[in-house]
């Protein structure tokens, strides 16, 4: 005897074709101008291209519409959210929509999905007082600074690192780094100093005239640029040049995930990326302060001519006896406090970039903004220093 298929519970074919077959694509037709009346099932799987067609449906006269969901036998919110297309499309040409012979429970998805889409009021912010932001702003401060002093003190056990084995020590980066600091920087350097000490020799010429000392121009251009002037424009010069190039150049790898590389290799960023510019900068500076106290003093020298009838020969022969050998030296070491201050904040605003490449920039302006001015409180600092001892 043969058993009935659904009398023993498994299901007929009937009951197949009807779980097999295609849900009914949803459709929309157009009977009146001002009336739209919608079909099957408007579910993500039934929507299919139906989001174009809604598109080109012309609504862009001001009137009342009409829309009949009466025939939708399915809806989700997928459907919902291309029907709310097409509504704002009408709301948006001036008309207004009304719903005719919608379920209850489409109708109840539609109210729930209107309310989630509709744009919430803007929150107003309280403007913060006065006092909020500048403790803010302290506290920010703070922070940096303690950042600051923390990569200080990392590249200090590099350094010490270094010296320690110094098979570590990149010579080919620091020779690099040497060229770009230093001897690409002397065009620059050289004609700064150059203009520099005329203008010196210039501005004390007018004076020294007046009392019959044009002798003593030698003595104003020698210590000015030989103790002040020369270490400070070289180094301002190099910390635009060279301190922007060190953040740009770290601060680009950090964006571009190299840095990350670097440390999933096992390769310290502070030996391959901090200490070249150092050591290259702890060379440089001082070699270019040097170049830059030939030429301010050249320049003076030519102005004392020009002005006021100061031979070459009486101008050296001033210069060697006014000046002592230490007014030099007190010039030449600046050069390398201010070169370790350059080579320092370059990097570590380089390594506080983040997100795009409106960071880079930004730190870029901050090294260099920080660089000049932690160099000009260095060398007020020196000043006071050597005062103090009597030099």
């Amino acid at each position: 005897m043969r058993s009935n298929p659904s009398a023993a519970g498994q299901p007929t074919d009937s009951a197949r074709a009807a779980a097999h077959s295609p849900v009914t694509p949803a459709a929309i037709t157009q009977p009146h101008p001002r009336e739209f009346v919608l079909l099957g099932c408007w579910t993500a799987l039934g929507i299919d291209s139906l989001d174009r067609q809604l598109d080109a449906l012309p609504v862009s006269r001001p009137e009342q519409i009409v829309v009949d969901g009466a025939r939708v036998e399915a809806l989700d919110t997928v459907g919902v959210w291309v029907l709310q297309r097409f509504l704002q499309r009408v709301h948006s040409a001036g008309g207004t929509v009304r719903l005719t012979g919608w379920r209850a429970e489409h109708t109840k998805l539609l109210d729930l999905l209107a309310q989630r889409a509709a744009p919430s009021a803007p929150v107003a912010l309280r403007p913060q007082p006065a006092l909020e932001r500048l403790g803010r702003a302290a506290v920010a401060a703070l922070e940096q600074v303690f950042a600051l002093l923390n990569f200080v003190g990392e590249s200090a056990l590099a350094l010490a690192g270094s010296v320690a084995h110094p098979t570590r020590v990149r010579w080919r980066t620091i020779l690099h780094d040497i060229q770009g600091a230093g001897f690409n920087a002397l065009p620059i350097v050289g004609l700064l100093s150059f203009l520099l000490g005329i203008v010196v020799a210039y501005q004390g010429a007018e004076q020294l005239r007046r009392y019959g000392a044009n002798i003593f121009v030698a003595d104003l251009v020698g210590w000015s640029m030989l103790r002040e002037f020369a270490p400070l424009i070289t180094a301002i010069i190099v910390a635009g040049r060279s301190g922007s190039a060190y953040a740009a150049q770290i601060g680009t790898m950090t964006v571009t995930e190299e840095i990350d590389a670097m440390r999933t290799l096992g390769i310290a960023p502070l030996d391959v990326l901090v200490l070249p510019k150092i050591f290259a900068l702890l060379i440089a500076l001082p070699l270019l302060t040097v170049y830059a106290d030939v030429l301010g003093v050249f320049g003076g020298m030519i102005m004392a001519r020009a002005q006021l009838g100061v031979g070459y020969g009486e101008f050296l022969d001033r210069l060697v006896n006014a000046i002592q050998p230490s007014t030099y030296w007190l010039g030449v070491v600046k050069a390398p406090v201010f070169a370790a201050i350059i080579a320092v904040v370059g990097c570590f605003q380089g390594f506080l970039t983040h997100g795009g490449a409106d960071s880079v920039g930004r730190q870029t302006t901050r090294a260099v903004v920080q660089a000049i001015f932690l160099v000009i409180v260095a060398d007020a600092l020196f000043s006071i220093l050597f005062s103090i001892l009597d030099f």
